[in-house]
């Protein structure tokens, strides 16, 4: 009999998480201090700090009830900054610290990429200093971007890529990107995907422009401390979401099991253009769908989406790296 397979951990504590906010440290409104009581009252218990060209720790911030992890963007782009700025390709990244003890002043100096230049190979090479420093890397809101995937596909070193980011999706309807993962799954690339705000603030709580508490990722950790946090982010214990609930997500006995919060539609995508779905009747909702997996999927993912239409995603999981699958 197969060994129950565990793809989100069932062990743990779960931490709601806002992994790209700005404050008046750069761009944004509100300081890192009003940030940090906000999202404590909407249930956040994690915040990454990542003002553009600034690293700034913040670790003063963390408590037993919350932590601040260290980070910064970065933007490469395809011209110097002006005029035609709403033209102009970009590569945005935030970085994470994974040690913020170690280097803190040699890692400010290094956190300001060279703007003008718009390079895959420049950007990779970045990436890999940042590595070096103790960071990992995430890839920002390709279609506010304006990439294409000949652009994003060969970027390496990357830990995740943002799937969601609610500040775009106010400015434009395309802060859900799903199709951007999908293309770097498909290419082989295995990495994770993340759902954040990337809030500035321009606009007061509870205005409908207001771009905080829109995009969430769901962190499993052992403890909220910094470390464990981190741990977490590299290993994929999370999923990314705008509203509902992935409750449980496991292999047994050749089944995938998924559990959620209730919602209309429950999909698997896998690395073909088919997919395993279980969508309710009108009126209705769904909580938990079991699909039989034939071993020739590739990869998995599951999507869900509730009666708001707010979508939630897991990571991908290759099948091939799964210890004990036997599909």
């Amino acid at each position: 009999m197969e060994k129950r397979i565990n793809l989100l951990p069932a062990e743990g504590s779960w931490y709601k998480a806002n992994l790209h906010c700005h404050t008046t440290v750069s761009d944004g409104r509100l300081t890192p201090e009003e940030v940090k009581k906000a999202y404590k009252e909407q249930g956040y218990q994690v915040v990454a700090f990542t003002d553009h060209k600034k690293y700034v720790q913040h670790l003063e911030l963390s408590d037993s009830e919350f932590v601040a992890l260290a980070g910064v963007e970065v933007d490469m782009n395809e011209i110097r900054p002006g005029k035609e700025r709403i033209r102009t390709r970009m590569y945005h990244l935030n970085f994470y610290d994974t040690n913020p003890e170690e280097m803190p002043e040699r890692k400010a100096q290094y956190c300001a990429a060279d703007y003008w230049n718009h390079d895959s190979a420049y950007v990779n090479s970045y990436i890999k200093k940042m590595a070096k420093l103790g960071f990992i890397a995430c890839y920002n809101h390709p279609y506010w971007s304006m990439h294409t995937v000949d652009e994003y596909l060969p970027l390496e070193g990357l830990f995740a890529m943002e799937i969601y980011n609610h500040g775009c999706e106010l400015d434009g309807l395309y802060g859900y990107t799903p199709q951007a993962y999908e293309e770097m799954l498909r290419a082989g690339k295995k990495i994770f995907c993340l759902a954040a705000d990337d809030n500035h603030n321009g606009y007061p709580f509870g205005h409908p422009l207001c771009d905080s508490f829109g995009g969430f990722t769901m962190i499993c950790a052992e403890e909220l401390t910094y470390g464990s946090i981190v741990r977490s982010l590299q290993e994929g214990s999370f999923y990314s979401s705008m509203g509902p609930e992935i409750r449980a997500l496991y292999i047994e006995n050749g089944n995938l099991i998924i559990k959620t919060s209730p919602v209309r539609k429950i999909y698997v995508n896998m690395r073909g253009k088919n997919c395993y779905k279980e969508v309710s009747r009108e009126g209705d909702t769904l909580t938990e769908a079991k699909f039989a997996l034939t071993g020739s999927e590739g990869y998995i993912r599951v999507t869900v989406k509730d009666s708001h239409a707010r979508f939630a995603n897991t990571n991908a999981y290759f099948l091939d790296t799964l210890p004990g699958f036997c599909g």
